[in-house]
Order: structure tokens, then sequence, then C-alpha cells
């Protein structure tokens, strides 16, 4: 789906890490914040959530906004099955962390597109094995006094001194762990009609 004159494209997410990633791909947009309340529904899986959330905050920012290219995304760690949010401070991320020592986490990044004046509606999810080394708890608190990772989904933030926690990451897209997908972002906005490269 192509237009003659490409559409206004927003960012919905006030998170600094999802904007600079999308800086990458050298477009003009606009940042707005969604109206969505990114709660766990019973019953969902951490898949489920940030699918869910990912779309709800798209839909939040197009709504009056029909004209425009909406790009919206969430991403929920999962450990074992059980989500693992943003801690919020230090207690909480040392407890995180602490559970996650030696663990398997996978960090479910979710990505969705819509445009309303097209109907345009596309969604992907692009899940990232995480292997944490075994941490000490001197290793934990150095690592949270000087990185304060408090507002990233597992306390880890791997473009940072995060990378140290690691052992091995394995995913198809390597931004996707950050917190935006951009192989899957710039397939979908190619699609919308929002030309990257200097062409769709």
């Amino acid at each position: 789906m192509t237009n003659a004159t490409p559409r206004a494209l927003i960012l919905g997410s006030t998170s600094d890490y999802r904007r600079e990633l999308l800086e990458r791909l050298r477009i003009p947009f606009t940042v707005v914040a969604p109206d969505v309340d990114e709660i766990t529904m019973a019953g969902e899986t951490p898949e489920q959530t940030a699918k869910r959330l990912a779309l709800a905050k798209a839909h939040a920012v197009a709504h009056g906004r029909a004209n425009s290219v909406v790009i919206g995304s969430d991403q929920v760690a999962d450990l074992h099955g059980e989500a693992i949010g943003k801690p919020g401070n230090f207690e909480r991320a040392r407890g995180q962390l602490q559970r996650m020592s030696g663990q398997t986490v996978v960090f479910h990044t979710a990505v969705a597109v819509v445009c309303s004046a097209q109907q345009f509606v596309a969604q992907a999810l692009v899940p990232v094995r995480v292997k944490f080394r075994t941490l000490s708890d001197a290793e934990i608190s150095y690592y949270l006094l000087a990185e304060t990772p408090y507002d990233c989904a597992g306390s880890a933030k791997s473009e940072g001194l995060g990378i140290a926690l690691l052992e091995r990451i394995d995913n198809s897209d390597p931004s996707a762990l950050v917190g935006l997908p951009l192989i899957e972002t710039a397939r979908m906005l190619r699609a919308a009609g929002i030309p990257i490269l200097g062409s769709v």
C-alpha cells in the first residue's frame, strides 16, 4: 500500500529508547504519549500482553489522527512464563536480577503500526532469548547503582553496562531487545506508505 504524499509518522511512546531507535531510520516523526493503562490481564501470557499493549498504544494515538501512521510498541520480560515488568526502584530491580541470575529470560517485544485513513493495521512480535550469567549480589548492586535501569523491563539495559550481566543473546533483530524491532517496524512502515531509503 503506497501513497503519493507520505503521511505524518507518529511514535506512540514516551520511551527515550524507542525514540532513539526510530531515529536510526532517518525519517521525520513526532512523539505522542499514549493514554493506555499498562496492566496485565488475568490469564494473559507475556506474549499476549506485549501484543495487546502495542496495538492499544497505536490505536490510542491514532484516534483523532486518521491521516497519520502511528507506531505502538511494548516489551514484556518472560521468566518461565511469568511477566517481569519495569522495577521502578533499586530493591525491586535487585530482586528481579537475583531471580534471573543463571536463567534464560525471553524478552517479548511487540510493535504495531496503524493508519485509520487507510484502514491499515499491522503487528509483529519479536522474541529475544537472553541467558543471564550467574550473578553475585555484589555485581548486581554495582550494576544497579551505576546504571539505574529502573525503567527497563527486567532491569537489564543491554545497550549499556547491562551487557556485562549476560552470557548469550539469541534473536533475529538486535534492536528488539532495546525496545523497538526496527526490521519489522521498517517493513510495516513501507507497507503503510512511509518512504524508507527514499522509496516504499
